[in-house]
């Protein structure tokens, strides 16, 4: 059996076209796209960690190549395993990997990141945060646009900007907490302060943020300052348990619930409702498996390459978390299909920024984000994600201070 047509059996993709380094072809010759398997490092890769991780391992350090839209290529290829191939073809299958494995020795990328220490441990959870999202400034300028918000944006229309749709979603977010001038509010996770700002630049609230990402904390600072907001609005550098302010009237938790850590989240949304002042409301905006019964943990590449200890639990532990910590959850809606248009937004922008991009981080860390917009937008296509707004609030006796029905 010749190099492609391992390569495609063993990754099991259909209307795409295999190349290997030895001249083998396998796949329609009218495929619009193209894979590559251009050394016999790529296949070592895929015999040392079959399935995603030897994939992403062969693509991130360039032995394989996809010539064509990753996303489309991604969703012609199956489980990236061995299972679903004839057990009388994957004795060669397995024989031509072992020998791949043995001939070439290969290590992990260097972009490849594994933790040490306690599990969402506070030193950990630095570290964690620090190597995704300490990057570039620039990088993400380019990545996210002029809103530099990185979570879902939300599409009042399909044909909606990226821009239009993240005002859209911090407006949301705004409207679900009800705020109104001279109310104070809490983002923790804050990011580049994007929720910070619409909330004091459109309602008038004096806002506070926090990240633990130091680069994060000096880009919004300077955009609050030239936004003329440094009265009503602040970023710190902080973990949130940190924030020794309480008595808010909303707090809002935008992408940051992925990080915590499913052990640690009784303890996360108890320190939430502390925060609040009785008739506060909470929104929590998260990424979420779409039930309850898939384990917490990610995926190797994207832990070992995007988020280092991202754990995501389904929308109905969330709710019930809410719901036990004594918020009373007063709405819950699911945007996952906002999210995957927000990545492919995000992955066009990488596109047409692409040389720059590399310039500035490198060429494996932007194939990394390549295929992990590709991948991740592909999830929410396929329902394997989604992303989840829930609403509560901390009952003010009996008194949830709500309107009869939602003005949002």
């Amino acid at each position: 059996m010749r190099l492609a047509e391992v390569f495609q059996r063993a990754v099991g993709g259909w209307d795409v076209v295999f190349t290997a380094y030895d001249g083998s072809r396998a796949g329609p010759g009218d495929a619009d796209v193209r894979i590559e398997v251009r050394t016999p490092q790529a296949l070592s890769y895929l015999a040392s960690a079959p399935g995603e991780l030897g994939l992403a391992r062969a693509y991130v350090t360039g032995h394989l190549e996809i010539i064509g839209d990753v996303y489309w290529a991604l969703t012609r290829l199956s489980e990236l395993s061995l299972r679903e191939v004839p057990w009388g073809q994957r004795v060669g299958l397995l024989t031509t990997l072992g020998r791949a494995r043995l001939g070439t020795r290969v290590e992990p990328p260097p972009q490849e990141r594994r933790l040490r220490g306690l599990r969402h441990s506070r030193s950990r959870d630095r570290e964690a945060i620090a190597h995704h999202y300490d990057v570039s400034n620039r990088f993400y300028e380019w990545l996210l646009g002029p809103s530099m918000a990185y979570t879902c944006a939300v599409y009042p229309t399909a044909g909606s900007t990226l821009e239009e749709a993240q005002f859209a979603k911090h407006e949301l977010v705004a409207r679900k907490l009800g705020l109104e001038p001279g109310m104070r509010l809490l983002d923790v996770g804050c990011g580049w302060g994007g929720m910070v700002i619409h909330a004091a630049r459109e309602h008038g609230v004096r806002a506070l943020g926090v990240t633990l990402s130091r680069n994060q904390a000096g880009w919004a600072r300077e955009a609050i300052a030239e936004a003329g907001l440094s009265d009503l609005a602040e970023v710190r550098h902080l973990d949130y348990r940190d924030v020794r302010e309480d008595g808010f009237d909303a707090v809002s938790s935008i992408g940051l619930t992925e990080h915590i850590g499913k052990a640690k989240l009784p303890g996360y949304f108890r320190s939430l409702h502390r925060k609040l002042r009785p008739g506060g409301r909470l929104l929590n905006h998260c990424i979420t498996r779409p039930d309850n019964r898939q384990p917490a943990r990610t995926g190797d590449f994207i832990n070992r390459y995007v988020f280092p200890d991202g754990e995501l639990v389904g929308p109905g532990h969330i709710v019930s978390l809410v719901h036990d910590t004594g918020f009373e959850v007063r709405h819950e809606e699911n945007l996952r299909e906002h999210y995957a248009l927000t990545l492919a937004a995000w992955s066009r922008n990488l596109d047409e920024h692409w040389e720059e991009a590399v310039a500035e981080v490198g060429l494996a860390r932007a194939r990394v984000w390549r295929l992990y917009l590709a991948a991740s937008r592909l999830g929410f296509d396929r329902n394997g994600i989604q992303l989840h707004q829930v609403l509560g609030v901390k009952l003010d006796g009996t008194d949830a201070h709500m309107p009869l029905r939602p003005e949002w």
